[in-house]
């Protein structure tokens, strides 16, 4: 493994909260691995690359934001820790899965 030094530094809030979220956004887990990233983008040229992988993005009401948080606040209560993207992400995927479960093709359920 290689071998890891600190780096730490003062930044506005505003830029903060943008990075934070960004972190969010490409998946990653801490602000360390995001630093990571940008710094390995900046010297090493080209784009973040997420390999295979789509932004969905889309607005939702105050009202079911503010459910959502709810919601996750009570989960984290219970010990399980859950991000809006892994929840939302749960839910495609369940409706994915009942989805295929029901319009299997024909051959595929016979055998």
């Amino acid at each position: 493994m290689e071998a890891k030094k600190n780096l730490c530094g003062m930044i506005p809030e505003e830029l903060h909260a943008r990075a934070v979220a960004e972190k969010e956004q490409l998946g990653l887990k801490t602000l360390g691995e995001y630093v990571e990233l940008i710094l390995k983008e900046h010297f090493e040229g080209g784009g973040i690359t997420m390999a295979e992988t789509k932004t969905l993005a889309f607005k939702i009401t105050e009202e079911l934001d503010q459910r959502l948080k709810d919601f996750i606040a009570a989960e984290k209560k219970r010990g399980r820790k859950i991000t809006q993207k892994e929840f939302v992400i749960g839910l495609i995927e369940q409706a994915l899965a009942k989805y295929e479960a029901q319009n299997q093709p024909a051959e595929m359920t016979e055998e």
